[in-house]
């Protein structure tokens, strides 16, 4: 007998319809008596739904123990970590951190990441992602994903093109340092065309991907699961899904279609003029992506008999979701791919699983390169500083959205327009680094002449914006850090005539990207969903940003695919655990 809790709406099945908070095409678990209930299309030990960076993870180490795996992926692969910098972050004394003279231990590491994981996680849980680190660094070496160094010294948001090894985090800083010593812990892939960085993520995809095909996982893109199959003690059987067949005519104009809309989606930037055109135009043909899906596109059941793992990444791209959970950060630039649309998430939640963090995302507001527009000062909507400027960009972000409601402006002066100038010469840095910075002081600078000119043109409070210069001014005579921890080798006093950018979360010009950190709450020993009770919920799993994990707190660079390749590991060395555990039974 088979129950399927489905409600129809709008011609499409979807869960609970009536209720705002949903925001998703995923349904209600299909109950049956019986595996045998069902005609299964296909079958694996492990299933894997969504075939990025933890997903591709889990299906090569499920496959290195000896499981069939077949992966799911709604688009073609790669999600978030090939849309990603290819930035890992790893410590503990990896290879590479030795070979380039940088000192780290597993017990440093956990010191710093203590600081910034704020308990999002169990203290068992990150000194197990430390004592890992290195090891697991050298897992994805040993198929194929290249890093090297040498080592950027400078505080940086990214390092140019020759440098692979850099501190992606605040362990420079002294209110860091006195807790962990310093390391550099961002570990770049290695791939390069001339100066210019191309396919960062696919440094660390790829190769992932090309080891996962040439040792036998069965990979079905352009697969859509909207469903999970329960036996009637709950427990997961597998998925039905919904599949554009490989081949046909309707999967060659799919493809054309997709492959015209993102090169000019992602080739002509929406803070460029007539990007509203070009942007529409790309929309056009992604309009017509989702047409031929719906016509095209047919159900089938895959079978898992040992587990299927919910790795589909997170929900920045389902604005509404966005909108429910994290209002504070729809503004932001939304970062991966249109599949981070929350739909691993629900499907988990489709049978009971339980959530946290939901409210939690990152917002990466870099202002280094150039340094020194870091060395200026951001101040909210009344002329009050907030932040330590020389910090990380996501604590930046993070500040800018929960102490100035995503509302931020950059103060600098001539000396320090010309250094950033001279800072970001096209030899020095990346090109989006130069291109971002030279637009924002061409096109979005504004200079006034007079404290008066500047409050009048933003609204800041004049009384408070001269206390908070003063303030900056006496932290500089003092010689000392000041009363938001920035070095004292980072304070500049400003003198007039000012120069603003507006750096807030909308900015135009300056885009600030998000990603959102909330998930599935697992088992972190097994990564096993859990449901309201704490109970796992039998042959479900999940991982990367469909769970909580390691960046679910705070965002370091390389730290959310760092977890994505830990929690991967975690899911697939259990299931292959308990088949052994069923077959010696």
């Amino acid at each position: 007998m088979v129950k399927n809790n489905a409600h129809y709406a709008n011609g499409e099945l979807a869960m609970n319809p009536d209720n705002p908070a949903w925001h998703s095409t995923i349904e209600p678990s299909m109950d049956v008596e019986a595996a045998g209930d069902i005609d299964w299309d296909d079958s694996a030990d492990f299933i894997v739904v969504g075939f990025g960076g933890a997903g591709a993870t889990a299906a090569l180490r499920a496959r290195e123990n000896g499981l069939d795996v077949i992966a799911l992926d709604c688009a073609d692969g790669g999600g978030a970590t090939l849309a990603s910098g290819g930035v890992v972050y790893a410590g503990g004394g990896t290879a590479i951190q030795s070979a380039n003279g940088e000192q780290d231990s597993p017990e440093n590491m956990f010191n710093y990441l203590k600081l910034e994981t704020q308990g999002v996680i169990d203290d068992a849980t990150l000194r197990r992602f430390c004592d890992q680190s290195a090891g697991n660094l050298d897992w994805l070496m040993s198929h194929g994903v290249q890093f090297s160094g040498p080592v950027w010294k400078e505080k940086t948001s990214y390092p140019n093109v020759d440098y692979f090894l850099y501190h992606s985090d605040n362990s420079l800083l002294p209110q860091y340092a006195r807790h962990a010593a310093p390391a550099a812990r961002g570990h770049r892939g290695v791939i390069r065309k001339g100066r210019s960085a191309v396919n960062l993520g696919g440094s660390i995809y790829n190769p992932l991907r090309k080891q996962c095909l040439e040792l036998g996982v069965q990979l079905h893109t352009k697969t859509e699961v909207r469903q999970l199959i329960c036996d009637k003690k709950g427990a997961v059987l597998g998925v039905r899904a919904l599949k554009l067949p490989y081949g046909t005519d309707a999967y060659h104009e799919h493809q054309k279609c997709l492959a015209r809309g993102k090169l000019l989606a992602n080739f002509y930037p929406f803070f460029l003029p007539g990007a509203r055109l070009v942007h529409g135009w790309a929309g056009r043909y992604f309009a017509r992506a989702a047409e031929i899906e719906r016509a095209e596109r047919r159900w089938l059941n895959f079978r898992a008999y040992q587990g299927v793992c919910l790795s589909a990444g997170g929900f920045v791209f389902n604005r509404a979701m966005v909108k429910h959970h994290c209002p504070a950060f729809k503004s932001g630039m939304p970062l991966g791919t249109p599949a981070d649309n929350g739909a691993g998430i629900r499907l988990g939640e489709s049978v009971g699983g339980k959530t946290a963090h939901m409210d939690r995302a990152t917002a990466w507001r870099f202002i280094n390169p150039p340094r020194a527009w870091s060395q200026g000062i951001m101040v909210n909507g009344r002329g009050a500083r907030f932040v330590n400027e020389s910090t990380y960009g996501a604590t930046i972000g993070d500040a800018m959205v929960n102490k100035a409601d995503g509302k931020a402006w950059l103060l600098l002066d001539d000396a320090l327009v010309k250094e950033a100038w001279r800072q970001i010469w096209p030899t020095k840095v990346l090109p989006f680094q130069w291109q971002l910075g030279a637009l924002n002081m061409l096109f979005a600078k504004r200079k006034l002449h007079s404290v008066e000119a500047l409050c009048e043109h933003y609204g800041f409070d004049q009384t408070v914006l001269l206390e908070t210069l003063k303030d900056l001014s006496d932290a500089v005579l003092s010689g000392e850090s000041d009363n938001f921890g920035k070095p004292s080798s980072e304070l500049r006093e400003l003198n007039l005539p000012f120069h603003v950018i507006d750096v807030s979360l909308g900015a135009r010009l300056l885009p600030c990207t998000v990603l959102t950190m909330g998930g599935l709450v697992v088992n972190e020993e097994t990564g096993q969903v859990r449901d309201d009770a704490g109970r796992e919920i039998v042959g479900l799993y999940a991982a990367g940003r469909t769970a909580v994990g390691i960046p679910s707190w705070l965002y370091m660079s390389g730290l959310s695919i760092a977890d994505c390749v830990f929690s991967g590991l975690r899911a697939a060395d259990h299931v292959a655990e308990q088949n052994l555990t069923k077959q010696a039974s």
